[in-house]
């Protein structure tokens, strides 16, 4: 099979050692650094070509990200990679116990398409720092930029080392049938299940980056124009299309009216009164969602926006308000640039109907009151948040970033990227001046020494 010899070649590289050696990993960091400083406009041609996306958007959600993300890794890899010493405890007197860290060995990267150059280089970078071998699989949606990055990997890494893979579903379940020794998805739940169920075959571990309904809630105390601004900039960009994007709002029902006002203008402020017209303003990614986006609106419901235009695959920011849980938007991740609108009365209340939900990807909590900050942040299982703010934890390597129960399971972005394509060997190095008579039979003779020792 043609999978099946590619695996077996990046297999060979790997045994040859050479990325275990940091230096080695750095150079070739360095060197994807450089493509993409000489590349720029090639990387935001594809980003527009695909999705609509302004330079400044595509720069700042897309290259920068990585940029980052890469220069991060390049001034840490070499500590992260040494052997850690830990404690030894006195019943293994006298010995040394360390952490050995060792890469997996060739692990398959497989995108999704809303991010499209961003959420197909960040995990590579992981894998590279930790001293894999990669093999990526971008998704068949976003045809140009997927074309580009076959190209770069191409240019600046050996074959052996990380190749790309194109196509659609059909690759998709071909390369999930061979042997690989880690596996890294980010999409849908559906599509996580049978890519975690065909990794289980071969015992495969698996990282799964999913989404879910991201709950935002606005409580009395809040600044409504400074968190209709954050809400607008989380809710739209990529039209969107964000995995981490506000997917409701929760807001107590005396600022609810205030609250959407300054959500309509912040909108004005941001896409014009033509949003459909404005370059800056990103299109959906295929006529499939477009069409699953636009199923979702019940016109009675709509207060702002709802405007579409299907040659462009544009649809405006669109507010709706007086949403049930009965509503077609509430049944699923909306992922494209609808806002439901619903309100409570006690917080309580908002806890209630959030907790009935799978545990989402993100939570977002404005207030001012620390009581209430608190008891959101203690009461919810969620892969993470903001407090008066939307999706900028995404945005720095900082802080861990993956999904928890239906919203996905693993963690990436910086260190956590080196431990999650990390395998961490345990050894104890024993002295052979000494050896104690205590742990050989007769066991009766020290008995109590041990239970001191224990």
């Amino acid at each position: 099979m043609e999978y099946e010899r590619l695996v077996r070649r990046q297999k060979e590289f790997f045994k040859m050692g050479k990325t275990k050696k940091p230096g080695f990993r750095i150079f070739y960091l360095r060197k994807l650094l450089k493509w993409m400083e000489e590349n720029e406009d090639r990387i935001l041609r594809a980003l527009s070509q695909d999705l609509g996306k302004s330079s400044t958007e595509g720069y700042m959600t897309e290259i920068g990200m990585v940029k980052e993300e890469i220069r991060f890794n390049m001034k840490h890899l070499t500590f992260w990679a040494k052997p850690k010493r830990v404690k030894t405890p006195a019943t293994q007197f006298p010995s040394f116990s360390f952490i050995y860290r060792e890469p997996y060995g060739v692990v398959l990267i497989m995108a999704p398409w809303n991010y499209p150059f961003q959420l197909t280089v960040a995990p590579l970078i992981g894998a590279i720092s930790a001293g894999n071998c990669a093999v990526l699989k971008p998704s068949s949606y976003s045809v140009h930029t997927s074309a580009m990055i076959q190209e770069m990997i191409r240019e600046v890494f050996p074959s052996g080392y990380v190749t790309v893979v194109t196509g659609g579903r059909e690759e998709n379940e071909a390369l999930l049938s061979e042997k690989f020794d880690y596996v890294f998805f980010t999409g849908s739940p559906k599509a996580g299940k049978s890519v975690m169920e065909k990794a289980a075959r071969h015992l495969t571990p698996v990282i799964l980056e999913l989404g879910g309904k991201s709950p935002c809630i606005v409580d009395e105390t809040a600044d409504l124009k400074t968190a209709a601004r954050r809400i607008v900039w989380g809710k739209f960009l990529n039209a969107g299309q964000t995995c981490v994007a506000p997917d409701y709002v929760l807001v107590q029902h005396s600022v609810k009216k205030k609250l959407i006002h300054y959500i309509e203008k912040q909108i004005q402020k941001m896409y014009g009164f033509a949003p459909l017209d404005n370059e800056e303003y990103s299109s959906i990614i295929n006529q499939r969602h477009f069409k699953r986006i636009c199923g979702l609106m019940d016109e009675r419901k709509v207060i702002y926006g709802g405007r579409t235009d299907s040659m462009t695959l544009k649809i405006e920011p669109t507010v709706m308000d007086s949403v049930t849980w009965d509503d077609a938007v509430m049944k699923e991740e909306i992922f494209g640039p609808i806002l439901p609108i619903m309100s409570y009365y006690d917080l309580k209340e908002a806890v209630s109907a959030i907790d009935a939900q799978s545990r989402p990807l993100a939570l977002y909590l404005f207030t001012k009151d620390k009581k209430r900050e608190s008891f959101i942040l203690r009461e919810f299982s969620y892969g993470g948040g903001c407090i008066n703010d939307t999706v900028v934890p995404l945005a720095t390597p900082y802080l861990l970033f993956g999904g928890a129960g239906q919203s996905g399971m693993g963690k990436y972005h910086g260190k956590a990227s080196f431990d999650t394509f990390t395998h961490e060997k345990s050894i104890i190095r024993k002295s052979l001046l000494e050896d104690p008579p205590l742990w050989y039979p007769p066991f009766w003779d020290y008995l109590k020494t041990r239970k001191k020792l224990m």
